[in-house]
């Protein structure tokens, strides 16, 4: 007997038949001999509407309020799943976070999860429950509601499976798994069948929208075998997110090319150029808990120089106000700022072992006519930041330099 531990999103819940197509998938999971935890998401669409009627209500929401609020959407889905498996005839049991208590800090609308109490859920699977869990929250140690963050049920889940030691966890999403990059750009995208955490880690952080990054942090930090399904189709191994790369003598160099349209990239200008400066420029900015993605810093010219960093787009204008605040104590001359970035990325653990893997991508970029504005790089992934107008040609012929339209 194995035990799974299911994440469904927002999508594979979206409306009354869905819900009744997660429960029949349920079922034949158990049916086949399995215990079943299935953590699910709010509808689609719920969390933004719950967000949005806070706001109508206040300007800014105070956060503890906003995830007493925002965590209702997935309570109506618990219940909802767990009345589709009576209806089948399955023993369902539905829990709230606090109901599990899964413990949080208090951080509210980005909570942490410190701790699970995995008793009781063992006690109902024992007991033939499938036990279906709210996703997205918590409590903390006062008994306050907390929320995780968008994408938080991923992490639910995942936590799950480390806390019960599961078998597998699988993550139900609408695509069938990982691929080597959104299909919606380049068509010939193709799925992976597995993929390695510290890969998953760089695709996700880049702005690959299929795994919440925190999820895939803890499924590596605590060995949880992971897989990404789709919930739409019936077949499919989906991909397998995996501690160890294959020892494979044909190892791609490149797995994948992320991208993400949400950068923004602030310069100050006429910067005196001495020790310290950049924690000045950087320290308050951390300090408003804005997180700053590329750094450049220009060379010295008369004593002085530049210092460019990106943002998240949506973060720009309240960077701009802690960079106005510093800037005459810091002896800058001016701000400058650019909304119309991207960031394209290459991913790969076989970059370790194959040199000229920057010179190429440079050369493709640059063969486009591509400028290239800012470079970062660590062991096993190359991120530049370009014009956000060229950034759908950039990852269609990078796809194509690195062969990732060519099955291995």
């Amino acid at each position: 007997m194995a035990l799974i531990v299911q994440k469904y999103g927002g999508t594979s819940v979206g409306n009354p038949e869905r819900i009744k197509n997660v429960a029949r998938k349920v079922a034949k999971f158990q049916a086949a001999g399995n215990q079943v935890v299935v953590v699910v998401s709010a509808m689609s669409g719920e969390t933004n509407r719950l967000i949005a009627l806070a706001k109508e209500v206040a300007g800014a929401p105070d956060p503890r309020e906003l995830d007493v609020v925002v965590s209702t959407g997935e309570q109506v889905t618990i219940g909802l799943l767990c009345m589709a498996l009576q209806d089948i005839g399955v023993k369902a049991k539905s829990y709230t976070g606090g109901q599990v208590r899964i413990l949080t800090d208090s951080a509210h609308t980005k909570a942490r999860i410190l701790n699970i109490d995995e008793a009781p859920i063992k006690k109902d699977l024992d007991e033939g429950n499938v036990v279906v869990v709210a996703g997205f929250q918590g409590v903390d140690e006062h008994g306050a509601i907390t929320t995780l963050g968008r994408g938080g049920s991923d992490t639910t889940g995942v936590a799950l499976a480390a806390a019960l030691k599961a078998d597998e966890c699988q993550i139900y999403t609408d695509v069938d798994g990982v691929y080597t990059t959104d299909p919606r750009v380049v068509p010939e995208a193709r799925k992976l069948d597995t993929i390695t955490f510290e890969e998953m880690l760089e695709l996700a952080s880049l702005g690959s929208k299929v795994l919440q990054i925190r999820s895939v942090e803890f499924a590596g930090k605590y060995k949880v075998k992971l897989r990404v399904l789709s919930s739409f189709q019936e077949e499919g191994e989906g991909t397998l997110i995996t501690v160890e790369e294959e020892q494979n003598m044909e190892q791609p160099v490149i797995s994948g090319i992320a991208f993400n349209r949400d950068e923004a990239k602030l310069t100050v200008l006429g910067v005196p150029d001495k020790p310290g400066i950049a924690y000045q420029i950087l320290g308050p900015v951390a300090d408003a808990n804005i997180e700053v993605d590329m750094i450049i810093q220009n060379v010295s010219k008369d004593g002085t120089t530049d210092f460019s960093f990106t943002v998240a787009r949506g973060e720009l204008d309240k960077a701009v106000k802690v960079l106005e605040a510093v800037k005459e104590h810091i002896g800058a001359r001016t701000i400058v700022t650019d909304r119309t970035m991207a960031k394209v990325s290459i991913v790969g653990v076989g970059m370790r072992s194959h040199a000229g893997v920057a010179s190429q991508m440079f050369r493709t970029l640059a063969e486009e006519g591509i400028n290239i504005q800012m470079i970062s790089t660590s062991e096993i992934k190359i991120s530049v930041a370009i014009e956000e107008k060229y950034l759908e040609l950039a990852v269609r012929v990078l796809h194509k330099a690195f062969g990732l339209d060519v099955a291995a």
